[in-house]
């Protein structure tokens, strides 16, 4: 597109979707390679996880203790974990949380859903504009 030339009004949403899907076809490969992904390793499944909150205005960051199944509130998220994965023969290595997160102020849908991984946490981030979050490890006790 030339500089200072403007989209029509239904391509932006187009040009979203088509990022998301570049974002899908360049992961699924990444995600193949990852060790806790490989053949002949199998998955344990923690109790809960632990996650750091950052607030990109304040500046602020936060650990966050979830158990599996609860949901925690930072700020004006909600953040729901339905599981934490990590490798059974390593339970200190990768840690890999299908998460949930809601903000109030956008009730209508989740701002993500998906997994997410301690090791790449940008192969699936959250895009939110004031919040981040990503997985540190998953919780055992």
């Amino acid at each position: 597109m030339a500089a200072g030339v403007k989209p029509a009004a239904g391509c932006l949403p187009m040009a979203a979707a088509l990022r998301r899907v570049a974002l899908a076809l360049a992961v699924t490969p990444a995600l193949a390679a990852m060790p806790a992904a490989q053949e002949g390793q199998t998955a344990a499944s923690g109790t809960g996880a632990v996650l750091r909150a950052l607030d990109k205005m304040a500046g602020s960051v936060t650990d966050l203790r979830v158990a599996t199944g609860d949901s925690v509130v930072y700020e004006r998220l909600t953040i729901t974990l339905a599981d934490c994965r990590f490798p059974a023969d390593n339970p200190t290595a990768d840690a890999f949380a299908l998460l949930t997160v809601h903000d109030v102020l956008r009730p209508d849908a989740p701002v993500f859903e998906g997994w997410m991984v301690a090791s790449s946490p940008a192969l699936n981030a959250l895009d939110h504009s004031r919040y981040d979050i990503w997985v540190l490890r998953c919780t055992t006790s």
